[in-house]
């Protein structure tokens, strides 16, 4: 049996949006930007589109959403259109962000730095979730913009969007928050939340890859990251790939009807549950970050005494798929800047195993993972040198 549990890295294609992709390959083909029959035969499937995407966020019709890659150039888009409006100009010099976000944000952050911007990390608690009193805190009449995910990929961990955006409103500063993890999952709702920029991804939420999506409040600056054509209104230059946008507008719909986010809080979570549950029964095991507060179809489990580089290749030997909280660097296995975030001590920080189900997941499958997990931890503790369990060491551990 195949059981894929990586949803927080891709999901599959919905099979209604793949078929709803399809005409647009070889049949309805022309340029959206041509004004003979071939491409205006697309705008309507386009307009569409956009509609889902608009309702998916509760965006307001005078608002904008750019059709971009992937939200990784939605995040550069966002900080690098910040950084040339209202630094390079002079007026601020400043950005919030968090430890954790993700390196499409992280890493634009230190090339900004190189640029002489002044850029500060907010750190997480010891749950792994940023307090917002903490961004109220290091807001300055200079900052130009706050950065927080919505979701942590890692952990699933939910930030406090809502209190970060009304703290934000009120100093007067732009937010930008990374929803990739959030949308599908969670409902996500730009305008209660005060949000003037938000990222998202389609093939996180069973659209295509290469597409994405970058929202901007309305009357919000933004200098384009693309510049060469007045696609997108002038925010976005390229021709629109429309099969992508089809899929992806359909994505959202799909992923964000009430009762598909019904069925993520009760079904997927049910099985994400059974899961977890499980695997807690395995001695030295804890969630990292804890249980509260979190999308349903995640969690990141530390297994104290196997390496979850190890624990991945048992798995795919069982044909499992899922992902460590560690990352190869090199000779050198590095732990997850996430988990060095939260705290975790050096040898817990290389034990975190993440599980991401989604709405495809099933009972067989859960099943099925949980006996490939707990005899792979079995026999991996088994030829461990440095494992000994005891009782005592496992109390002081946890």
């Amino acid at each position: 049996m195949e059981v894929y549990l990586d949803n927080n890295a891709t999901t599959m294609v919905d099979p209604e949006v793949y078929k709803a992709m399809e005409p647009f390959f070889c049949t309805i083909y022309g340029n959206p930007n041509s004004l003979h029959k071939f491409g205006a035969g697309t705008h309507p499937k386009m307009v569409e589109a956009l509609d889902y995407l608009y309702a998916g966020i509760n965006a307001a019709d005078e608002d904008d959403i750019i059709i971009t890659a992937n939200a990784t150039e939605s995040n550069n888009a966002v900080l690098k259109g910040i950084w040339v409006d209202n630094i390079l100009n002079g007026n601020k010099n400043h950005i919030i962000t968090s430890e954790v976000e993700h390196p499409s944000i992280t890493a634009v952050c230190k090339f900004l730095e190189t640029q002489g911007v002044s850029v500060t990390y907010l750190p997480v608690n010891e749950d792994g979730v940023l307090e917002a009193s903490s961004v109220k805190e290091f807001i300055k009449e200079d900052t130009a913009l706050v950065s927080i995910m919505w979701a942590n990929n890692e952990t699933g961990k939910l930030f406090p969007i809502r209190e970060i955006g009304a703290i934000c409103k009120e100093a007067g500063v732009a937010f930008h928050t990374d929803a990739t993890q959030a949308i599908g999952k969670v409902p996500v709702d730009v305008q209660d939340c005060n949000v003037d920029y938000l990222s998202f991804s389609a093939h996180k939420f069973h659209g295509p890859k290469g597409v994405g999506g970058l929202y901007v409040k309305a009357k919000k600056a933004l200098t384009p990251l693309l510049h060469g054509g007045e696609q997108m209104g002038g925010h976005r230059a390229g021709t629109v790939d429309v099969p992508s946008m089809v899929g992806m507008g359909l994505a959202m719909h799909l992923a964000t009807k009430p009762e598909a986010l019904a069925f993520e809080n009760t079904e997927v979570k049910r099985l994400r549950d059974k899961l977890e549950n499980a695997i807690l029964e395995i001695p030295e095991t804890i969630v990292i970050g804890g249980k509260e507060n979190r999308t349903p179809n995640t969690t990141l489990i530390s297994i104290r005494g196997v390496e979850g580089e190890s624990m991945l290749w048992d798995m795919n030997q069982k044909t499992i798929g899922a992902s460590t909280g560690s990352a190869c660097a090199s000779e050198d296995l590095e732990a997850n800047p996430v988990m060095n975030a939260f705290g975790s001590d050096s040898e817990l920080a290389h034990t975190g195993v993440r599980f991401s189900l989604s709405r495809f997941t099933t009972e067989e499958q859960i099943d099925y993972a949980i006996e490939v997990v707990k005899n792979a931890v079995n026999r991996l503790r088994n030829i461990s040198s440095s494992y000994a369990y005891t009782p005592k060491n496992h109390e002081s551990q946890l």
